[in-house]
């Protein structure tokens, strides 16, 4: 029977080793410009170039951090003590932003204030963020430094990664920061995984490059020098590297910081329905479906725009517009990226046979979304 993957965060434990313990191993200059791109890989005889590795290396290395932060204690928790926690960033160039952005996980910075929050650069300096946009349901924190001659990262276009394709993950695993490994990536739009109760927003590519405990927010980056992901959480029983990791893609970056910038919110759609969190082979099976694939609907709930178009409990939602739905979590990924008020047409699959259902998008009010000042 198929599972739904949990899976532990690799935010790092030993708190501060990020930024202090270990010497950078590669120094940037405090006046460097923006790497320039790389000139194409000459692939002609089927490899790639013995020094490709080096060169990404060498322009990536300044813009990678190690973040270090003493988070307030979790509601509810039994100790009201600060949490020290360490991770990785990537100083990128965001529109609308003044300076420069390190974007790096919300599970490791938070709900710190900036003045909590220290960014060791590749040189060893410590700066701080001026300010921290945060989205805890995508795991994305955007912490804002007002400086413009740090060298920043050029972003890819993640639509555009493929399964097998040569990739290298930065960050500070275990405090030893400025740690390159290499592998492919493994899968793309990976969401039926476990992350805990406030991350909603998953599409991750799945890689074999080693991230371990500490390479949270460190980007993973293609060989034409560019951000293709951001280092998010792995899968294993030991808390270690097992070669199943996972990324937030660079283009989900994109989106929630343009919202995050421009409005200090992320504003999501949602139908108001409950969703198993798997559809089994043998319930696709008995309700007429000859694949598993939709989301199959356990609750509606009341007065949304779920129960106002008649969604029903055992229907299979099938496809958005022209949009075909592969499970729960691509749903739930359509839906919030839809403007709230837009009408679209549902595919639902209900006494064995498909039917359509026009419903209007709802405007989702969940967990409200942090925009820290000093």
């Amino acid at each position: 029977m198929r599972r739904q993957l949990g899976l532990g965060m690799v935010c790092a434990t030993c708190a501060f080793l990020g930024g202090a313990a270990t010497e950078s191993v590669v120094r940037g200059s405090a006046n460097a410009q923006p790497a320039p791109a790389l000139p194409p890989m000459d692939v002609a005889n089927g490899g790639i170039p013995h020094d490709r590795f080096q060169t990404v290396i060498r322009q990536l290395s300044p813009s990678v951090v190690a973040v270090d932060a003493v988070k307030p204690a979790e509601p509810g928790a039994t100790k009201n003590n600060p949490v020290e926690e360490s991770g990785s960033g990537v100083i990128v160039k965001l529109p609308g932003a003044t300076g420069v952005v390190v974007v790096t996980n919300y599970h490791v910075v938070g709900a710190a204030a900036p003045a909590k929050v220290y960014v060791t650069l590749s040189d060893g300096r410590i700066v701080q963020p001026a300010r921290i946009w945060s989205d805890p349901e995508s795991d994305i924190s955007l912490l804002n430094i007002e400086d413009n001659t740090l060298t920043a990262a050029p972003l890819a276009d993640s639509s555009r990664a493929r399964r097998g394709q040569w990739v290298l993950a930065f960050g500070s695993p275990f405090g030893l920061n400025q740690t390159v490994t290499h592998g492919i990536i493994s899968a793309t739009d990976r969401g039926q995984i476990s992350l805990g109760s406030t991350i909603r927003i998953k599409e991750f590519l799945q890689t074999d490059a080693a991230i371990n405990p500490g390479s949270s927010g460190g980007p993973l980056v293609d060989l034409d020098g560019k951000v293709v992901g951001i280092n998010t959480a792995i899968a294993s029983k030991s808390g270690s590297n097992s070669g199943v990791s996972f990324s937030i893609p660079a283009n989900l970056v994109k989106r929630i910081a343009a919202q995050l910038i421009e409005k200090g919110v992320v504003t999501r759609g949602y139908l108001g329905v409950q969703l198993a969190s798997v559809l089994e082979p043998a319930e696709a099976l008995r309700l007429g479906l000859n694949r598993v694939s939709g989301a199959l609907v356990e609750i509606v709930h009341p007065d949304t725009p779920a129960a106002r178009a008649g969604l029903k409990v055992g229907d299979v939602v099938l496809q958005i517009e022209d949009v075909t739905l592969r499970d729960e979590n691509h749903l739930i990924n359509v839906v919030s990226a839809l403007p709230p008020g837009q009408k679209v047409k549902l595919t639902v699959w209900r006494d064995r046979k498909a039917q359509a259902i026009e419903i209007v998008v709802g405007e989702y009010t969940g967990k409200p979304v942090r925009s820290n000042r000093p």
